[in-house]
């Protein structure tokens, strides 16, 4: 959990830069909070596919009807001897024809096993999507290197998979690969590499990406030390990160309070305007 401390307002440059410093501590490095975040998660997921089972009886009669059409649909292709599908890929195709499903998302549903700790499952379905390109699979597979999660924890290979993934604009792997940058792990340690992952990050809208940007123009660390963009990527974060994660909402609003301790009124009006005309980037 990050530490930070809040100051009497003093003028610009009063403090030094190394006192200054001190004052903001990073989030999100290390992973000391990961067991506890995945619970959580899964609890959430559970609940979700409870109130699922609220309109199962409406499905059933849709199901019903899909299966007529399934039937219907095989057997007019074995009348014109052109069926190639199995019965299930039949059923499929005309469930997805009627409304009843959309085509299987197999990243989805790796990501899925992933936050409910099925890392069998989750590696199972993401290492061929991640092996054809898919970015989303490429992050999963990256995660499990990251954190050692149904393979031995490897931070090199890590490093591969969210890069992959970051190239194709995945702000997740974009984020963590910042960090990796930043704490030197698996890539030599470049905060100005790490800065610049943050940075695509963050204007995709990752909170956690622009809490660390945040930091790194608090403290210099690979981009000019600058208290107006520090700020407003603090107040950014601060507005982004969900109501329940308290945590690191208290966190990024201490750490923007501290850097408006260092501004001037002219500054953190500046810092202000560019928080309210920030839009993501896609």
């Amino acid at each position: 959990m990050p530490h930070c401390i809040t100051t009497s307002r003093v003028s610009a440059g009063a403090r030094s830069r190394d006192q200054f410093r001190m004052a903001l501590l990073p989030l999100f490095r290390s992973r000391t909070n990961e067991v506890e975040l995945e619970r959580r998660i899964y609890a959430l997921q559970t609940a979700l596919d409870q109130c699922k089972g609220v309109a199962r009886t409406w499905w059933s009669m849709r199901v019903r009807f899909t299966v007529a059409v399934a039937l219907v649909a095989m057997a007019a292709g074995f009348a014109l001897g052109v069926y190639r599908h199995s019965i299930k890929q039949a059923f499929v195709d005309s469930a997805v024809a009627v409304g009843l499903a959309s085509p299987v998302d197999e990243a989805g549903t790796a990501e899925i096993a992933f936050q409910r700790a099925d890392y069998a499952k989750a590696l199972k379905l993401a290492r061929p999507l991640a092996e054809a390109g898919d970015a989303r699979a490429e992050a999963i597979v990256g995660s499990a290197y990251y954190r050692g999660r149904g393979v031995a924890q490897n931070d090199t290979e890590a490093a591969k998979w969210f890069r992959l993934a970051a190239d194709k604009g995945n702000a997740a792997a974009r984020f963590t690969l910042g960090v990796m940058y930043g704490e030197g792990r698996g890539v030599p340690q470049d905060y100005a590499e790490a800065a610049r992952w943050y940075r695509l990050a963050a204007e995709q809208g990752d909170a956690q990406a622009q809490y660390n940007l945040g930091l790194a123009y608090a403290r210099g660390e690979g981009v000019t030390q600058n208290v107006v963009d520090a700020h407003m990527w603090f107040n950014l974060a601060a507005a982004r990160f969900p109501a329940n994660d308290t945590r690191n909402r208290t966190a990024a609003v201490k750490n923007r309070d501290a850097v408006a301790s260092e501004m001037s009124s002219e500054q953190l009006a500046e810092a202000q305007k560019r928080a309210r005309e920030w839009k993501p980037q896609s």
